[in-house]
């Protein structure tokens, strides 16, 4: 059940867009894990473009409040973190290409 939680979860991650770059926080590359333990207890780490992101607080909190409307959710605790930093091939390609970016070799 944890898999399929966590599948929901990511599913769920989607609704919350970045409003600089107007697309989902799962396709931008800025959520790194997704981890489910006993419980119903989430951790999900994530990141954003850069540490002074202005937009930091209102994803986190997005992640934060989405992953809590996920069936089976007890708890969630979001990181957010700068290790690794942000690049933009963590990206999906489809995302890379609807944003203007270069593919990644």
């Amino acid at each position: 059940m944890t898999t399929l939680l966590a599948t929901r979860i990511r599913d769920a991650l989607r609704n919350v867009i970045d409003p600089e770059l107007g697309y989902n926080v799962v396709d931008l590359g800025f959520i790194y894990d997704i981890a489910v333990e006993e419980g119903g207890v989430v951790r999900i780490t994530m990141t954003t473009t850069t540490p002074g992101c202005p937009a930091a607080g209102y994803l986190r909190e997005g992640v934060a409040n989405s992953a809590w409307g996920v069936p089976d959710v007890e708890f969630v605790d979001v990181r957010v973190t700068f290790e690794p930093a942000w690049r933009p091939d963590m990206m999906t390609a489809q995302a890379r290409h609807d944003l203007g970016f270069a593919a990644s070799h």
